[in-house]
Formats: C-alpha cells, structure tokens, sequence
C-alpha cells in the first residue's frame, strides 16, 4: 500500500513540475479562464490531462510499437509547429485590434473546449519521450512495477499533477491578470510571444535533437 502511495505521488509530482514551464497548453488554459470562465478553462484541462494518460499509457505498454512508428509522431511534431505559428499570428493580430473587436484564434471557434485541450494536446506529442525517460527510469529502479494496478495508479498520479499545474495557471494567471489590470493586447501579446517560443524550440528538436 505505500509503494503504491509513493508512487502516485511520484507520477503526480514529476507530472506537476513538468507541465510549470509556460508553454502553449498552460497559457492557452489561462487565456481561456481570462477570456471566458473558469469552467471552460476547467474543461480544456481535463483534455489535456486525457491526452497525457493515453500516452502515458501507450509509452507502458506499446514502447515497441511507438519506436517503429516514429514517423508518424515526426509528422505530428511538424503539424506543432505549424498550429503553434497559427495561433501565435491569430494573437499577435487580435492584439492589435480595438478591446473586443475581434477574439483570437484561440477564443474565437466554437469547439466545445474539452475537444479543443483534447485535440492541440493530441498533436504535441512532445510528452511522448518525457515519459518514455520517466518511466524507464522507474521501471529500472522498481519504483513502478509492471503490473496492471501499478500503472492505474501511476497515470492517475500523472493527470492529478497535470491538472493540479493547470489550476495554477486558471485561477494564479487570471488572479494576476486581474490583479494588475492587464489589457487584451497585453495578454493577447503575451499569448503570442509563447506560442512562438513553443514553435521555435519544437522547430529546433525537429531539426538538431
């Protein structure tokens, strides 16, 4: 019982420090809180959290599977990027429009907001080795056991922690959005200066990783 308590924090503390770094999916979570609501923020993390465990859960138990069929995950790196550079041009643009003359990309399309975590996930499958390197490493050590029981609590660790990091950025991002009062171009700026710093360093593992 408390190898398996030990590793469900495990999975939750190395999934919550992983998704700190501001990166396209914890921004776009904040913006939607700021633009939106709570709720629809709240929906977009649980997509996101989803896509985590499957692939997770695909890195456990098909690793020879995703390693012969590593152009398929290159094309997705590449489709990254270009949703990346997108949604950097869409906020740049929005924030040079008047205070609600015009919603961003991001804001603007109507897809219910956990299909939209859910998808911009799915096509960032950086997370992919992240995992594999985690959880190799546990697996070596005997930390993780392959047993069906260990990976449940395992990749419940891990979306706990990914939502846990999420929250952080809903209520933290919009609290100090709120807090200093920050106009649309502001955050809109912002949102745009990280989907192109997100699109840079994806270009750069694609071509020198």
């Amino acid at each position: 019982m408390f190898s398996l308590l030990s590793l469900f924090i495990t999975g939750m503390v190395i999934s919550f420090l992983g998704t700190l770094p501001p990166g396209s999916l914890n921004v776009s979570a904040m913006q939607i809180a700021v633009g939106e609501n709570v709720r629809s923020a709240a929906r977009f993390a649980l997509g996101v959290a989803l896509v985590e465990i499957i692939y997770v859960r695909v890195s456990l138990l098909a690793m020879g599977w995703v390693t012969a069929h590593q152009s398929l995950f290159r094309l997705m790196e590449w489709l990254t990027v270009v949703l990346f550079l997108v949604l950097a041009a869409s906020s740049f643009l929005t924030a040079r429009k008047k205070a609600g003359e015009k919603k961003s990309l991001l804001l603007a399309n109507t897809i219910n907001r956990f299909w939209l975590g859910f998808s911009m996930s799915a096509v960032n499958p950086v997370q992919i080795p992240f995992w594999f390197i985690w959880s190799t490493w546990l697996l070596s050590t005997h930390v993780l056991q392959p047993t069906a029981t260990a990976y449940n609590v395992y990749t419940t660790g891990i979306g706990i922690g990914t939502l846990a990091a999420l929250a952080l950025f809903i209520f933290g991002g919009r609290w100090v959005v709120q807090k200093i009062n920050a106009g649309h171009r502001v955050i809109n700026g912002v949102v745009g200066v990280v989907f192109i710093v997100s699109a840079v360093m994806q270009l750069y593992r694609l071509l020198y990783k």
